[in-house]
């Protein structure tokens, strides 16, 4: 008996990393993706691996153990531009210090490599950083990826190997269990079909996702020219605070409301820095559709004024902003995993978590299906 086949429909991260790890369980893996390139939240993003936000309990042990498989597929796919940079979550009032206070005196404080510096050691850790704060949270275990190139450089890992293909600009028309036709009327049959449609909605997709606790969400961002200098961490300011369920300790009720532009952009300041020297710099959350086709710039010149106030410096000149959209469960849940249809499983909605969780969601599917 020959291996077992798996189509794998959705050319995004999490799809790869479904493809990555069926192969890792001896599966041969045809890999379908409706562009000539994915073009959607994968490559719109920080590239950050994100463990210093995520929730206390089974998000937090899934970021870890996709962390260290990150670590693990930097060395066959060098190419995806791992980097354990770090973060610095840096704050400017009494208020936000609680918080860190609280979160580093947590149990779990430790694991995730949580510190809480004054602005000498901050700037110690990120000499970048001349502008004014009045503290930061170091995080040790996170990490930051190329997301343009990550793609790329995990399926050229897969390609160099056997039991793996790869089928571009291939759209799925109809899936059913074990089989998948495309826009051209090719039939790719499994054992299994893994879809993993991103913020895809329409087509065959909208049948699978009918009932899934999920709403999408549109952020902006922008990307500079080269810094000139070394951005040794990435970066986070204040708002993330209120955003990501890591600080949800006693003392973040006690933090003054947003400014109207940032609370009605959902915005926190996120900065990493691309191998090219660039800053990747957002981001907002819109979650009503239909989502306007304009992008408002009084948010990027927020972000930039933010950027240049903790750096102490301006900034070069933004070469590109875009818009994404990701798909988010609106339970909490990591992700939505579920087999709406015999031998076709569907997994999506990780939110703003993907880049980060994908191993491990893939890792974690596999262990169910295999």
């Amino acid at each position: 008996m020959g291996a077992p086949q798996v189509v794998v429909v959705g050319g995004g991260i999490l799809g790869t990393m479904h493809a990555v790890m069926a192969r890792r369980h001896g599966w041969h893996v045809r890999h379908l993706d409706r562009d000539g390139e994915p073009r959607g939240a994968t490559v719109r993003n920080f590239g950050l691996v994100w463990v210093s936000g995520r929730a206390v309990g089974p998000e937090l042990q899934a970021a870890l153990r996709a962390r260290a498989l990150w670590e693990e597929l930097a060395v066959t796919a060098p190419g995806v531009g791992f980097r354990a940079d770090g973060s610095l979550t840096l704050v400017a009032s009494e208020e936000e210090e609680a918080v860190l206070t609280e979160v580093c005196d947590r149990d779990d404080a430790g694991v995730r490599g949580f510190e809480l510096l004054d602005v000498a050691a901050a700037r110690a850790r990120n000499p970048v950083l001349q502008g004014a704060f009045t503290a930061a949270l170091w995080c040790r275990t996170d990490a930051v990826v190329e997301p343009r190139a990550a793609l790329p450089a995990l399926r050229s890992a897969l390609l160099a190997g056997d039991g793996y293909e790869w089928c571009p600009a291939t759209m799925a028309t109809s899936i059913t269990g074990g089989r998948v036709v495309d826009q051209r009327g090719r039939v790719h049959s499994g054992d299994l079909v893994i879809v993993c449609p991103g913020a895809v909605s329409d087509g065959p997709v909208a049948e699978l996702l009918a009932g899934a606790p999920l709403r999408r969400v549109q952020l902006q961002m922008l990307e500079t020219a080269p810094l000139g200098q070394r951005l040794a961490t990435s970066l986070a300011d204040g708002d993330s605070l209120r955003y990501y369920p890591a600080f949800d300790v006693p003392a973040r009720d006690l933090l003054p409301p947003q400014d109207e532009l940032a609370a009605g952009f959902a915005m926190q300041l996120l900065v990493s820095q691309r191998a090219g020297g660039g800053l990747t710099i957002g981001d907002t959350h819109r979650h009503d559709e239909p989502f306007d086709f304009a992008l408002d710039e009084r948010p990027y010149a927020e972000l930039l004024r933010r950027v240049e106030a903790l750096l102490g410096r301006p900034l070069p000149p933004v070469v590109r902003r875009w818009s994404g959209v990701y798909s988010q469960h609106v339970e909490g849940a990591l992700c939505h995993r579920d087999e709406p249809v015999p031998g076709v499983w569907l997994v999506t909605g990780p939110g703003g978590r993907g880049m980060t969780l994908s191993p491990a969601i893939a890792e974690a599917t596999m262990a169910e299906v295999a």
